[in-house]
């Protein structure tokens, strides 16, 4: 075993060889001392069922960097309970190291520094390497898909999800559930699902409106190791709140408590002796679910893109989260006896992609579906001094970014940019390619608005954006993460109700308070507005790095958090 102190020589070392902005060669070198691969997949197989999970992943077919995030705050009864636990707060639940692999993978704790140590993570061909070994130990492992995984990148949106398509085609998933692939339109996905994809589509609460009746099938049964094990899907319940209803305008959704409590019961008569419910209503829905609905053995929850090293019990039921952007795979071993669950093991793997190997197939499919882009996906724009990163319930670097972008090249007083939580980091130093821009922009309604708003307004939407965030109630939380802002701040107090959080909204050029009764230039994009006009936000955010050369994003301090 190399020391520390031999350890960090030998990394001063590579990193005069390869340059302070290197991110490569010295990595591989680090994360190779301190991991392998077999401590990576190292699972005592349990029981007579594997699942294996992976959720999120916004059509990230290669290694990325992503920085998780500092804030994420919890309500009513979920306020400083997993996963709204960040930094030394999450160390200390779940008792890692410092300097671990896994504080590097599970917070933003030092994120640049150990970034240099372990390089990037995911990649589905690693994936492939992962799924590969459970399958060799547990032949009929069933492998489920949580959603959003058809967009988030740019070869995502020129296919319209072809290629992801195809990749999880092959890595051999048995069933997924949705919510981003709504926004490639209902023509797209209904000839996905009818004539691309090799295994079900499953949504138990999306219902044809004129007919109000199921849209999909709500679950499907699979025999493994002498178990039914049913599987039920939940679409993400907020579709036309949260994205284009005109997409999908024959389609309504919700989280129909009620229809899932007969969707269970109804496997349950139909002789499931393990009901997992594939979900992506985001976990603090879950938990509410869980709690509400019996009979669920474990939920394998997705949307909010949260990553937990252990299981949450709910009464019996298990809440399992397994991260976003292919960073990681769950693996859960169950022990099923007598018409019901025994006991059950869990593993959160890390897929760092300097450690585990590419399977090869997989990576030349992946070379393949990116070929006829290479050329546009690695056009250098320019270069970012800060650290860009996006996740967290307030502004993020890369949003400031964006927002940046909209204040000058769509000359506004004012920039707004939605609280997305896909898109993967960069580290200072690093090249912005166009790739780089696509991954935090690529989407189906990019249009980069440019109108007038009163500040009576903006105050509302702010006001209803929060609500969607910080209601005590999880059903009624029914967005992502909170409107980023450029050009402005203001102070927002989590603990009041709706119409009464957000105060001192102040416009940053003049130090002026906004007033309700004056129009102010706002910008943004990702409006569910149908017909909405503008430039793809892609080409603003393209405008504006070629203009700067290199991006210096400075720490945002214009929005106050009061009543944690």
């Amino acid at each position: 075993m190399i020391s520390r102190r031999d350890f960090l020589q030998a990394a001063m070392a590579a990193s005069a060889l390869y340059g302070t902005g290197s991110f490569g060669q010295w990595s591989r070198l680090a994360a190779q001392q301190r991991l392998s691969q077999d401590d990576l997949l190292e699972f005592d197989t349990f029981g007579n069922v594997s699942l294996v999970h992976i959720t999120d992943v916004h059509a990230q077919l290669k290694p990325v960097w992503f920085r998780e995030p500092q804030i994420n705050i919890g309500v009513g009864a979920n306020a400083g309970q997993p996963p709204h636990l960040t930094g030394e707060a999450f160390m200390k639940h779940f008792g890692l190291t410092a300097g671990s692999p896994q504080q590097y993978a599970l917070t933003y704790l030092d994120f640049v520094a150990l970034a240099q140590e372990y390089g990037k993570m995911g990649g589905l061909d690693r994936a492939a390497t992962v799924i590969k070994a459970i399958r060799a130990e547990r032949p009929d492992a069933l492998l489920l898909d949580g959603g959003d995984t058809w967009q988030g990148s740019l070869t995502a949106l020129r296919t319209e999800g072809q290629d992801m398509v195809n990749v999880m085609n092959a890595l051999g998933v048995d069933a997924m559930t949705s919510h981003w692939e709504f926004t490639l339109g209902i023509d797209r996905v209904t000839d996905i699902v009818e004539n691309a994809l090799n295994f079900p589509f499953l949504g138990a609460n999306i219902f044809d409106k004129e007919w109000d009746e199921p849209a999909y099938p709500a679950y499907e049964m699979f025999e493994r190791g002498g178990v039914q094990v049913a599987v039920i899907g939940q679409a993400f319940p907020y579709m036309p709140i949260a994205n284009p209803g005109w997409m999908f305008p024959g389609l309504s959704f919700g989280v129909r408590q009620d229809r899932m409590a007969e969707v269970v019961e109804e496997v349950r008569a139909d002789g499931a002796e393990l009901v997992v419910l594939l979900s992506h209503n985001g976990f603090d829905v879950d938990k509410k679910l869980a709690a509400d609905v019996p009979g669920i053995d474990i939920i394998l929850t997705g949307h909010t893109h949260d990553a937990l090293p252990e299981p949450v019990l709910v009464g019996k039921t298990h809440l399992i989260a397994s991260g976003s952007h292919g960073k990681f795979l769950s693996r859960i071993d169950v022990d099923v006896r007598d018409g019901e669950m025994k006991g059950l093991k869990h593993k959160l793997i890390p897929i760092f992609s300097d450690v585990i190997a590419p399977d090869p197939h997989i990576t030349a499919m992946i070379d393949a579906e990116r070929a006829p882009y290479d050329a546009e996906l690695s056009e250098v724009i320019g270069k970012t001094d800060s650290l860009l990163y996006r996740r967290g319930n307030f502004n993020g670097t890369w949003d400031d970014l964006i927002c940046d972008a909209l204040l000058e090249v769509r000359e506004a007083d004012i920039a707004l940019s939605p609280g997305f939580r896909w898109g993967a980091s960069l580290v200072p130093g690093a090249d912005i390619r166009r790739e780089d821009i696509f991954n935090a922009t690529a989407m189906s309604y990019p249009q980069a608005y440019r109108s007038e708003m009163t500040g009576e307004m903006l105050h509302i939407v702010l006001e209803d954006v929060a609500d969607n965030l910080f209601n005590p109630d999880p059903y009624y939380q029914q967005g992502g993460d909170m409107v980023r802002v450029g050009g402005m701040g203001y102070r927002i107090d989590i603990s009041k109700p709706q119409g009464s959080r957000i105060t001192d909204m102040t416009l940053l050029k003049t130090g002026e308070k906004i007033d309700p009764a004056k129009s102010y230039v706002i910008s943004g994009w990702a409006s569910v507005n149908e017909g909405t006009e503008g430039p793809p936000i892609w080409d603003v955010v393209e405008e504006h790095v070629r203009r700067a050369g290199t991006v210096t994003v400075t720490p945002n301090e214009s929005v106050t958090v009061t009543g944690l």
